[in-house]
């Protein structure tokens, strides 16, 4: 009866130090994939710094009107009015915004206006303005 008591024993052992060297090896490739995420964010937070000091430099303004200057005769560059600014309300409503013109039948009654935009104003939203590549 000893022996069998051992050898249970000795199997219940071996089979929590499994469990136990299972546990811990999943534990150090999860503390490696934090330190890995943690060496990326530094990188990327290295990488927004070095653009945002980038970007100052590059906007400073004496560096922008020597280049202003520079490239005078090409750009043809003046200032803005305040007289030239408009408010969202102030302009013109889209073509596809205007709501279609009431059509009468032979009976002078009005028919009621057809739910699918015409193609022209389909063609006036599809006008490059050349702000975004279409």
């Amino acid at each position: 009866m000893l022996r069998t008591l051992d050898i249970v024993l000795i199997v219940v052992m071996t089979a929590a130090a499994t469990v136990t060297y299972t546990i811990k090896h999943k534990a150090e490739n999860k503390l490696e994939e934090v330190r890995s995420l943690d060496a990326q964010i530094k990188l990327e937070e290295d990488t927004i710094d070095l653009l945002r000091a980038d970007w100052a430099l590059l906007t400073q303004p004496n560096r922008l009107d020597r280049l202003v200057k520079a490239y005078d005769k090409d750009l043809q560059l003046v200032p803005t009015d305040p007289t030239q600014l408009a408010h969202p309300e102030e302009l013109p409503m889209l073509k596809a915004d205007v709501p279609p013109p009431e059509e009468k039948d032979s009976k002078g009654k009005k028919k009621a206006a057809p739910a699918v935009a015409s193609s022209e104003s389909r063609e006036t939203d599809e006008i490059s303005t050349g702000s975004v590549a279409r």
